[in-house]
């Protein structure tokens, strides 16, 4: 299929760039790793009337940590840049993970965090992470700056709380909680360069003391599922079983299937509503008792 005639534009700082997305309404596209935009237009499933390229704009490409104030993760933090910083590896290892199972190495360097939190997709590796880790999205638009908790900004599939000429410049997350570690568990055919049938992250925090016999209460809780309803979905029911509780086999199985009810999964091509929700139990209990056994990177 022939590409539709677009204008290309190419703004040097933030500013422009939201003056030129106001201007132009629902014709324009953002490009940032073009990673999908691309193949959508390629496909003719997308025929913008402008492209806005905002790979020019400098500071949108920063990670930065503070130990106070968290984590800053520019828009065009590529997911290849995620898996190997080791800022990111050392105080927020599930955001590494995540980013090191997306697709293929040569997607990883091109895509972009903005872009696979924008695309809305429910499959999204990023989001369910992000969203256990209480990540905002920080967005600019001619009204300002504004900042939307990520669990309120995906609305569907394909659709954000993004307002008409608004960016997302950043993702903030916030400095690591003593006694809390997380985990993020895919399930996919393939180990490598598929999207997720079901996604699980969960962010598990118990009083942190030293001692021989750790405390396994629960102080608090984030199970986030992925690729399982219309938007990543946090299953507040099942962390509602576990918050505030002693952690024992069965309170993590009750946890889990609780999750798997919440769940709203469908049937395509990439599994049946019947697995998913087997898959979503079976990931959130492996997730919990892994936490709980301190398998994982703290």
């Amino acid at each position: 299929m022939s590409w539709k005639q677009f204008t290309y534009l190419l703004p040097m700082t933030l500013d422009e760039a939201v003056a030129l997305l106001a201007e132009h309404g629902p014709e324009a596209r953002v490009l940032a790793g073009g990673t999908d935009l691309v193949l959508r237009m390629k496909s003719g499933q997308w025929r913008p009337g402008c492209v806005v390229n905002i790979k020019r704009i400098p500071g949108l490409d920063k990670i930065r940590f503070d130990p106070a104030s968290g984590l800053r993760l520019g828009t065009l933090v590529t997911a290849a840049d995620l898996a190997r910083s080791e800022l990111v590896q050392t105080h927020y290892p599930i955001l590494a993970q995540g980013a090191g199972g997306m697709a293929s190495m040569q997607i990883r360097n091109l895509a972009t965090i903005g872009g696979n939190l924008c695309n809305a997709a429910p499959s999204a590796d990023l989001a369910p992470p992000l969203i256990a880790l209480e990540g905002s999205a920080v967005v600019v638009g001619p009204d300002g700056q504004r900042r939307v908790p990520l669990d309120e900004f995906f609305l569907g599939p394909g659709q954000t709380a993004l307002a008409p000429g608004e960016l997302l410049v950043a993702v903030e997350v916030p400095a690591p909680r003593p006694g809390r570690a997380a985990i993020y568990l895919k399930n996919s055919p393939r180990r490598a360069m598929d999207i997720a049938v079901v996604g699980v992250a969960v962010a598990l925090t118990r009083p942190h003391q030293p001692a021989p016999r750790p405390d396994r209460r629960c102080e608090d809780v984030r199970v986030v599922l992925g690729a399982v309803a219309p938007t990543p979905l946090r299953a507040r029911r099942a962390e509602a079983l576990l918050r505030g509780q002693e952690i024992n086999e069965e309170r993590i199985a009750e946890t889990a299937r609780m999750a798997a009810q919440e769940a709203q999964p469908i049937d395509d091509v990439r599994g049946s509503a019947w697995y998913r929700r087997r898959m979503v139990e079976l990931l959130v209990r492996r997730a919990l008792l892994q936490l709980t056994e301190g398998n994982v990177p703290q």
